[in-house]
């Protein structure tokens, strides 16, 4: 087990391309630390730099108390997992899993309890004798897991190892990833576009955006308080309502009609609101019903305030009115600096008065 720390790492490609720029991120011994971001982002750019499969720019990058920006990869003592499969084609599904234990030339004896183990969690038993030509695309990226499990290495690193499986045994996956993290208590960097498998594994999440780093938070933090629209709009599905309001005199203002109170000057701003705090009532922000999404257990409701579209989370057992008004808690308004994206105050909860 290893601390992974990153000092200013950067990556321009010849041309003067920025790829990466200035990452700070220290990730504790034992932590889950996930990369989360839109395509292009730098994410498994910044991913391969850790491994070694990348040149360092700039910057500085420590696994436990050495400087690696000179070792080879091999010599890093990590264990890595890539969106493809990389697999030995002459080799069984054991071999293949065996292999790198078999390198170090651990014990025959250890080296078949980890394969079994290994192959129990991943639901790879029945294709131990198999070779990779006979296993589809979801049973080659779990053999490649399987590979990094079992060298029990300082730190797992994990470029979108879930995306050639389907949807059910991706969710399977995600909690047997996580159980064995914890199990074993080993650094874990994870990179994935996709923010639903990035709330439900992470420890931290570190928002990429452009090479840059949006924001560093646990996945509470970062759905509840985003440092910025692109956070806000990014991470949760639907996503945040961005919308152009008004501070006047202390009220935020949208569309004409009173939010609630806002702690920033007046002036123009842009309004966050989750899909699941807005809230039908008999008076409120009037809108007009645009379409709907039903999703059995829910649905989404997306409407029009004047010139503006949101969308509101209501239960299927509601009936729809006609004239649809909604309501919002003032603690659950996000305000954000319309010109440069960042967070400006978020409405305070109310003091509770003293009990008589």
């Amino acid at each position: 087990m290893a601390e992974i720390t990153l000092k200013n790492v950067g990556k321009t490609y010849a041309g003067g391309v920025t790829a990466v720029s200035e990452v700070n991120l220290e990730i504790r011994d034992g932590e889950f630390i996930v990369l989360v971001g839109p395509s292009g982002c730098g994410k498994s750019t910044l991913l391969r730099m850790v491994a070694g499969l990348e040149e360092i720019s700039t910057g500085e990058v420590a696994i436990g108390a050495r400087v690696v920006n000179k070792i080879e990869p091999s010599e890093r003592d990590i264990a890595m997992v890539f969106q493809n499969y990389a697999l030995y084609p002459h080799m069984t599904v054991r071999e293949n899993m065996a292999y790198g234990l078999k390198n170090r030339k651990t014990p025959k004896g250890e080296i078949e309890a980890r394969v079994a183990e290994a192959a129990r969690m991943l639901e790879l038993n029945a294709y131990l004798d198999r070779k990779p030509r006979a296993l589809s695309g979801g049973q080659r990226q779990r053999v490649a897991m399987g590979r990094a499990i079992v060298r029990q290495p300082e730190a797992f690193l994990f470029d979108e190892p879930l995306s050639n499986l389907d949807a059910k045994l991706r969710v399977s996956m995600r909690g047997e990833i996580r159980k064995l993290q914890r199990r074993l208590g080993t650094t874990a960097l994870y990179v994935t576009h996709d923010q639903l498998e990035a709330m439900t594994l992470a420890d931290r999440l570190v928002v990429l955006n452009g090479g840059r780093v949006e924001q560093v938070g646990t996945p509470l933090e970062v759905y509840h308080r985003p440092a910025t629209t692109f956070v806000a709009a990014f991470i949760g599905s639907p996503a945040m309502n961005l919308l152009d309001a008004h501070v006047v005199g202390g009220r935020v203002i949208l569309e004409g009609h009173d939010m609630g109170p806002a702690q920033a000057p007046d002036g123009p701003v842009t309004l966050g609101i989750r899909a699941e705090e807005l809230q039908s009532a008999p008076r409120g922000l009037p809108v007009k019903l645009d379409y709907v999404e039903e999703l059995g257990a829910s649905r989404i409701l997306h409407v029009a305030a004047g010139g503006q579209y949101l969308a509101f989370v209501q239960s299927p057992e509601i009936a729809i009115p006609e004239q649809i008004y909604l309501t919002v808690r003032p603690q659950a308004l996000h305000l954000f600096d319309t010109a440069t994206g960042a967070r400006i105050g978020q409405v305070p909860a109310p003091v509770a008065e003293p009990v008589p």
